[in-house]
């Protein structure tokens, strides 16, 4: 059996805090079965798919606000709908900050980048209980923030360590949560898109080396944007559930190595 040098983490809004390296022995892969899903969205527009056991991937659009946003936010939810946050989100941090689970022009990703950052991998939870735990233990996450800091008033400071510590815990327990989801992964196949005018951002460089990895179509304009638009996506959707997951006929299934 061999050793694995593993980082253990926790989240706390949205960020992680590792801690020092330790050296395990490395578990067999375990069986999963893996499921595939294929589709297509033009701008604006939901897709969703039920892959078995009461649950469904959607792609939601974003939407355009002041700034004319574009793309999707990919997101796991059960068949009946179960609320904000969704089993994908919840899996997939950080929260609230740029993120492989949103498909679209934010947090100043042009449409062109957002097509090189290809494919995407995310988290999420298939266990109903799990959810549910889950999205209470977020709401406490991004519960009301500490109060003014006043160096004169013993009693804020008191309650601003009381809160750190709550904090740690619950993102602990999150991170728990996370670490045994199911994993996925979403490849664009094709895109038609218009490009945006502006410079791709430092963190977004090598994605939009990568767009002509992807295959797409130029939509003209005569309008065109700093972040341009995403129009249109035929996509692939890889998930790898439990070896006992049962999913409907219609859809490609088989036994793999859990990723």
């Amino acid at each position: 059996m061999k050793a694995e040098q593993i980082c253990i983490g926790s989240l706390v809004l949205g960020l992680y805090l590792l801690a020092p390296c330790q050296r395990i022995a490395a578990e067999p892969p375990q069986q999963c079965r893996r499921l595939v899903m294929e589709g297509k969205v033009d701008s604006g527009h939901t897709w969703s798919q039920s892959f078995g056991q009461g649950w469904v991937f959607k792609l939601l659009p974003i939407k355009p606000g002041d700034q004319g946003y574009s793309g999707w936010d990919l997101a796991v939810d059960r068949s009946g709908g179960a609320g904000f946050p969704d089993a994908l989100l919840l899996a997939t941090p950080p929260y609230e900050s740029i993120n492989q689970r949103e498909v679209g022009t934010t947090f100043g990703v042009r449409a062109q980048d957002a097509i090189g950052w290809n494919p995407r991998s995310f988290r999420f939870i298939t266990d109903p209980s799990a959810f549910r735990k889950a999205q209470k233990l977020y709401f406490k996450l991004r519960g009301k923030p500490n109060a003014k800091r006043n160096d004169r008033n013993p009693k804020v400071e008191v309650d601003e360590v009381k809160r750190s510590d709550e904090l740690k815990v619950i993102s602990k327990d999150l991170m728990g949560i996370s670490t045994h989801a199911s994993v996925g992964q979403f490849r664009i196949v094709d895109a038609r898109l218009t490009p945006g005018t502006a410079n791709a951002l430092p963190y977004a460089q090598n994605w939009a080396l990568q767009q002509r990895n992807t295959p797409h179509t130029i939509a003209a304009t005569t309008s065109p944007t700093p972040y341009g638009k995403l129009e249109a996506i035929r996509f692939e959707i890889t998930l790898w559930l439990p070896a006992e997951w049962k999913s409907p006929k219609t859809l490609q299934s088989a036994p793999s190595p859990c990723q």
